[in-house]
């Protein structure tokens, strides 16, 4: 006993050995993956499967159907998918060639999208992607009114849930020949993305620049705006009074492949109340559901899928979990693991461009360890199993698409979720600040 009491709260060990780091070092820690702290997030909901008040659907005999549309707003070409999952940005440079391709197949395969991510598209990404989402960020690397074009949705990227107003960061190491003439910069040189857009200083600025795009590709591109979870209420009204057929709102649990440690555990809110947010953002300006909303940072299971939509979500996106599905954080190589002062489930060297099974790289032999095809197939069984989770859950709840799921299928187990969710803590009918 008098051994707890001598333990502190407010400099536990891990305190205590950042700060040594800190007056050691003298700068911050950068590291890739995403925020590491407990937060409120999907597994405090749980469903209300049916019993006797509600009617379940036979799983074996009774669809339930899981397609998605986006962008019928504006677009004359909206996005139609097989599932309401995607592929998030992931750049090529964070990135390897091989982790690319083998997200565009899988992608393919399962029919659904996947995203570029910042520094432009590859051949092999598009060739290997049916359907291919551009993603137009601060930086513009690799941007080309073609490469627009070529794609078949445009992502404005105006905030991601690790850093919401901090740009991108890509070590040296990861700069490439190819990388740096992708995006135009000098090879082994540290670059750090622009934090905001150069051509607009507010939303008005924002409605003009997706005029422009929409002109550049003719009107059949549908345009998302991607924000990170802050002040979503505002920021998803902005970006639909911009002309936005999608938002994309990121929570802070989604991943980065490089960028300080102090942004990813200690800026943004937690995914679960930014859905509630953004969904009624769209429902005072009576666009819910005709500007799709998609959902990232944190996405983990089929029952993370079925709340998000639940809750009112179109679509969600995942990235670290794809990233999981390729091999990230196996117990493969461990020695490569040890040598990077980490352990396989432990890891977040991304931004060292040492990755032991050959993701986040551009080294030619570590790249070699991630087979494109095998990679292709492991990601769409995860697709798969996400969706069949997601479609197990809708049916238990009665329901004949999984886009039939609502709030009222749902309770909170904790007080927090309860508030942040608006659903009812369970066994009671209180909501949490609902008047």
């Amino acid at each position: 006993m008098s051994n707890e009491r001598n333990k502190s709260t407010t400099f536990p060990p891990r305190v205590i050995s950042e700060i040594h780091r800190a007056a050691g070092e003298g700068i911050y820690e950068i590291r890739g993956g995403g925020a590491k702290r407990s937060v409120p997030n999907f597994d405090d909901l749980v469903f209300l499967g049916a019993s006797m008040s509600r009617y379940p659907l036979e799983g074996y005999r009774e669809r339930c159907d899981t397609d998605v549309t986006i962008g019928a707003r504006h677009a004359s070409k909206p996005i139609k998918l097989d599932i309401p999952i995607t592929i998030a940005g992931m750049s090529f440079g964070a990135l390897g060639a091989n982790a690319k391709q083998a997200l565009g197949l899988a992608a393919t395969a399962m029919g659904t999208s996947t995203t570029t991510g910042d520094g432009g598209m590859t051949q092999e990404e598009r060739e290997a992607s049916k359907t291919l989402i551009y993603q137009y960020l601060p930086s513009r690397y690799g941007m080309t009114p073609d490469q627009l074009r070529q794609a078949d949705a445009i992502e404005v990227v105006v905030g991601q849930g690790a850093k919401p107003g901090g740009g991108g960061m890509l070590l040296g190491q990861k700069i490439t020949d190819r990388v740096a003439e992708m995006r135009t910069l000098p090879t082994g040189i540290d670059q750090r993305s622009a934090c905001r857009h150069p051509d607009w200083t507010g939303p008005d600025d924002l409605e003009i620049k997706i005029r422009e795009l929409r002109e550049i590709t003719n009107w059949e591109k549908p345009i998302y705006v991607k924000v990170g979870a802050t002040r979503t209420r505002y920021d998803v009204t902005l970006a639909v009074k911009a002309g936005a057929d999608a938002v994309v709102v990121d929570g802070m649990q989604g991943g980065t492949a490089a960028t300080q440690d102090v942004f990813i555990e200690d800026v943004g809110i937690p995914t679960l109340p930014a859905v509630r947010l953004a969904v009624e953002a769209l429902r005072e300006m009576n666009m819910h559901r005709e500007v799709q909303l998609i959902v990232s940072g944190g996405i983990r299971t089929g029952a993370d899928v079925a709340k998000a939509l639940a809750m009112g979500a179109d679509a969600v996106s995942i990235g670290m979990a794809a990233l999981m599905a390729l091999n990230c954080n196996a117990p493969l190589y461990e020695e490569d693991y040890t040598a990077l002062g980490t352990t396989p489930g432990d890891c977040h060297m991304c931004h060292t461009g040492r990755c032991p099974v050959g993701i986040t790289t551009q080294d030619p032999e570590l790249e070699a360890r991630l087979d494109p095809e095998e990679g292709a197939r492991r990601v769409r069984n995860y697709l798969s199993t996400l969706t069949m989770e997601c479609q197990t859950l809708a049916r238990a709840c009665g329901k004949s698409h999984v886009h039939n799921l609502e709030p009222e299928d749902m309770v909170a187990l904790t007080v927090e979720a309860a508030a942040m969710a608006q659903v009812p803590l369970a066994g009671t009918d209180w909501i949490p600040g609902s008047s």
